[in-house]
């Protein structure tokens, strides 16, 4: 190798440019730059060899951390962050040169930009816009204005030193909130929507804030950040003008091919071409692979692409956090953990009361303003990226930066724990604050007035889609009904349709005694938040032990758990997804219509108790179990001019000609049980009758025919007996 002396390289830069993380490396001087070099085959196979060993070490440790929290179900992402510590330099020191897990670690965050940016459409976008353009700049601009008070006030620091410091709190962590939204299924939550359009301003203030780190030093003019804004608006128009026209059009052309191989370069291509192309103008890599990714979700290639890339952003990911843990300096944290501890409590306690008053201007319930404080008070990766450039700039210290690195990774490793108990600690929090009091009243335009002296209603937790759907069939039907609802706006307009909602936290005992829980006949928790759910049903049972509770959920795993604080009918998402894609493959394969209900039965009792089977008391069962399984009770309403309508029971013959017996009817709110076969059914009377699932169908089918029952469906029936 060449003898000259070595330089050192900086291989961290301005975002998009170079690896997001700060490692120097000693390289030897060669004619095109600096650049490290091994001479000869030896060396290159050499060169290959530390490479894999260095992955090796990374991938195995990681694993081996990894799984043993998950085992503590503690999140992956402290798994990574942990291992990156132990194999940094401050611990064993394990990576000679980190450069290429920096490499694959950058990649790692573009893709899962990309597949962020897949989960949104520009419709989607504009959604958020009240949430990007006015929440995003609250918090932003309330974040810096408090690190700057408390730096120049508190701390002497020269204005432009404290204002750059606020550019750094104000960042949040993108890459580790929306992997635990995703995780958890957040995203559409109420705190998950805030959060995600927080974390989507905030990426898009990295640019401004490098550009004004120069203007802050006195290095530059506002010419070339006018001109790099004009850059980056030019780049973004391109980009929506591409998926409206040309990217459509060129993978209508891939998939004509029909080769996967070509459809996964061309996705990758479009990811990193657009990242590049961003980065050229002054943005960032990661901006870039968002937009990239919105532009296939407005596709209906969006779903494929998810499937192919998926595999390399979860394993590149992981390498992102590795890197992150790696630049933790445990012997900075060690000599100065109280002014560390100090830096790091200023952060969270700045982040979380920016970020909740922000929810509260903008209509947003005090819980779920501080459940977004909970998962964005951390610093973020791209705070990195500006410490840097600061510390060149002199606008940071070195002293000052090393502790700001320990604080930030500290943060980070605090947030999965947080999280885990934000929806319990922000209910604590919003009942003691006395914040509490600005909500009464948010849903109106003065205070809150409950209903009065309610019985047997419905009570609707939720008032998102399933809540209104399920709100406009009860008022079709004249029953009774009020709905409970977080989001001020939604109160606002359904009070302006005459809607019987109000603003309120399920999770309070005081606001369901308010709305009649005592006094209800069913509860309906329709709302995503799990843990709320869980809260809302125990509260709801103690309160009224006679109460028939419904909850939503995402997954089957907690229909038990539900069960057992209280709720009588849990109706899992994913599952009833499934019952709604076999049914819809059954009918288009013509499968009959009562064949498809028997297989829908028969799953939902493989996998929770289904929703129209009998519920009677085990003990009366108990010696006829085998034999009673199978029946079912069902009601149905007669309409006007149908087979049953103006006919007594014995004229109709349900139990010769169907099979299945009448028990009772419900004529104008009064049941006859037993009913007489001499009674003469009326339209709008209902029936309630038993039998098995077969007769049912049969019974049903008879009821909805404008003519009697063929000849031959006595015959196979084999029953003469009225």
């Amino acid at each position: 190798m060449d003898s000259q002396p070595p330089v050192s390289a900086d291989i961290l830069g301005f975002p998009g440019k170079s690896a997001y993380y700060i490692r120097t490396a000693t390289c030897t001087p060669v004619r095109r730059g600096p650049k490290c070099t091994i001479a000869g085959a030896e060396g290159k196979e050499q060169m290959v060899v530390e490479y894999l060993q260095a992955m090796v070490i990374v991938l195995g440790i990681s694993a081996l951390i990894v799984f043993v929290l998950g085992k503590l179900r503690i999140s992956s992402v402290v798994g990574f962050l942990l291992a990156g510590i132990l194999i940094g330099p401050s611990a064993f020191d394990l990576i000679g040169d980190a450069h290429e897990i920096e490499l694959l670690a950058e990649i790692g965050v573009v893709l899962l930009m990309f597949t962020i940016g897949l989960e949104f459409s520009l419709k989607n976008l504009f959604q958020l816009k009240s949430i990007v353009l006015g929440g995003g700049a609250m918090q932003v601009t309330l974040t810096i204005a408090f690190v700057v008070c408390i730096g120049y006030f508190f701390y002497a620091q020269p204005f432009k030193g404290a204002l750059f410091d606020g550019f750094l709190v104000a960042l949040s962590s993108t890459a580790i909130v929306f992997k635990i939204l995703l995780d958890h299924a957040q995203m559409n939550s109420p705190h998950g929507r805030f959060s995600v359009g927080i974390l989507i301003f905030q990426d898009l203030c990295v640019v401004p804030f490098m550009l004004l780190i120069p203007v802050l030093a006195g290095n530059s003019g506002g010419g070339s950040i006018a001109l790099t804004v004009a850059k980056a608006a030019l780049v973004i128009a391109l980009i929506l003008f591409a998926s409206r026209w040309f990217v459509p059009f060129i993978f209508k052309q891939v998939v004509g091919m029909k080769s996967r191989e070509l459809f996964v370069i061309s996705i990758i291509t479009l990811c990193l071409g657009t990242a590049l192309l961003t980065s050229s103008m002054g943005l960032s890599l990661a901006l870039g692979a968002f937009l990239a990714g919105m532009i296939i979700s407005e596709s209906e290639y969006a779903a494929q692409a998810v499937s192919d890339v998926l595999p390399f952003k979860e394993s590149f990911t992981g390498l992102f956090f590795i890197s992150v843990g790696m630049l933790l300096d445990l012997r900075v944290l060690a000599s100065n953990v109280v002014g560390v501890s100090m830096m790091v409590l200023v952060i969270v306690v700045v982040k979380m009361a920016a970020i909740t008053i922000t929810g509260m201007v903008l209509g947003n319930s005090l819980k779920n303003s501080l459940m977004t404080g909970f998962h964005l008070f951390q610093v973020g990766e791209f705070s990195f990226i500006l410490a840097l450039e600061g510390r060149k700039y002199g606008l940071i210290t070195d002293d000052l930066y090393q502790a700001f690195l320990s604080a930030s990774i500290i943060t980070m490793i605090m947030t999965p724990f947080l999280i885990r108990g934000s929806s319990s600690i922000a209910e604590w929090v919003a009942k003691k604050s006395p914040l509490r009091l600005l909500e009464k009243g948010r849903g109106t335009t003065g205070p809150e007035r409950y209903p009065e002296s309610m019985k047997d209603h419905v009570i609707i937790i939720g008032f998102g889609l399933n809540g209104g759907n399920l709100a406009r069939v009860l008022r079709s039907m004249d029953i009774r009904y009020v709905a409970l609802e977080l989001n001020s706006k939604t109160v606002r307009a359904g009070k302006k349709k005459g809607e019987p909602i109000y603003y309120g936290d399920g999770t309070s005992a005081e606001v369901l005694h308010k709305i009649g829980i005592r006094n209800a006949s069913v509860l309906v928790v329709a709302i995503s938040d799990a843990s709320s759910t869980r809260r809302i049903v125990q509260l709801a049972r103690s309160s009224n032990p006679h109460l028939y509770i419904i909850a939503r959920t995402k997954y089957v795993a907690e229909v038990e758990g539900l069960k057992h604080l209280g709720a009588n009918d849990v109706i899992p998402e994913e599952f009833e997804t499934s019952v709604e894609i076999f049914s819809k493959v059954l009918h288009r394969l013509q499968v009959p219509v009562n064949d498809i209900r028997e297989h829908i039965d028969r799953i939902r009792q493989d996998n929770y108790l289904a929703l129209r089977a009998v519920k009677l008391p085990r003990r009366y069962l108990v010696e006829r179990e085998d034999i009673l399984k199978n029946i079912v009770i069902e009601t149905y309403r007669i309409r006007q001019g149908s087979v049953a309508d103006e006919k007594t029971l014995r004229e109709l013959n349900l139990r010769s000609t169907t099979g299945v017996t009448v028990i009772g009817i419900e004529r104008s709110g009064e049941v006859h049980r037993m009913p007489s076969p001499s009674l003469r059914l009326m339209a709008d009377d209902v029936l309630l009758f038993i039998g098995s699932r077969e007769d049912i169908d049969c019974a049903i089918g008879y009821l909805e025919s404008n003519d009697a029952p063929p000849p031959e469906t006595l015959t196979q029936k084999g029953r003469v007996n009225g």
